[in-house]
């Protein structure tokens, strides 16, 4: 692949992540982005995410842990771990912080390409006036001197959702209160019964 990267997020992946971020709306949150690298047209194509903890952000046996129960099952269907999100705890901070940088940098030794998706709050409280179509997220990626980049300025790496229409679906999802529903390894580590797969959250 190329030096600049084009990474395509799927409408449900997105979605999830976002909601996880809302239903621990004063903690840090974060989780990873499972996908695969499209050979015909060079994109990374996010099909799935899992959200990780609210409270145990930074804390590493349970992060090895669920990486590898992560791994594990996506290997079977194709997708492997692609990237990362975080959502920082102040609605103020849009800095990557040094846990995200960590675990992103953890993500990237394994696929070089990876994505770190911040969450951004400012995007994410105008949606409703606004209606925008673009994420609210913002997409950094790893440059050769480790340094993680804010990616689109300048024209290079970007980030597109698969479906235009992923916002409007949201703010549905919002307005609902489904945001509820969404179920971390932070909730399935203190009961079993909860599944980290959120296999309900869409229907």
């Amino acid at each position: 692949m190329g030096g600049d990267l084009r990474f395509e997020i799927s409408q449900n992946a997105y979605i999830k992540l976002v909601l996880h971020a809302l239903k621990h709306r004063t903690s840090a949150v974060n989780g990873v982005l499972l996908g695969r690298i499209s050979g015909s047209n060079d994109v990374i194509e996010i099909a799935e995410s899992v959200p990780l903890f609210h409270s145990s952000i930074g804390l590493l046996p349970q992060l090895e842990i669920s990486l590898l129960l992560i791994e594990e099952y996506y290997a079977a269907k194709g997708l492997s771990i692609v990237g990362y999100f975080h959502a920082n705890e102040r609605f103020d901070d849009y800095d990557v912080v040094g846990v995200a940088k960590n675990i992103a940098d953890h993500i990237s030794r394994s696929f070089p390409h990876a994505a770190l998706l911040l969450l951004d709050h400012r995007k994410l409280e105008a949606l409703p006036k606004r209606k925008d179509r673009s994420p609210v997220v913002e997409l950094y990626t790893r440059e050769t001197s480790k340094n993680w980049k804010l990616a689109g300025s300048d024209g290079s790496s970007q980030l597109t959702m698969k479906e235009p229409s992923a916002n409007v679906v949201m703010l549905d999802f919002i307005s609902s209160e489904k945001w509820q529903d969404v179920v971390d390894f932070d909730d399935h580590l203190d009961d079993i019964s909860k599944d980290w797969l959120n296999p309900n959250l869409f229907k």
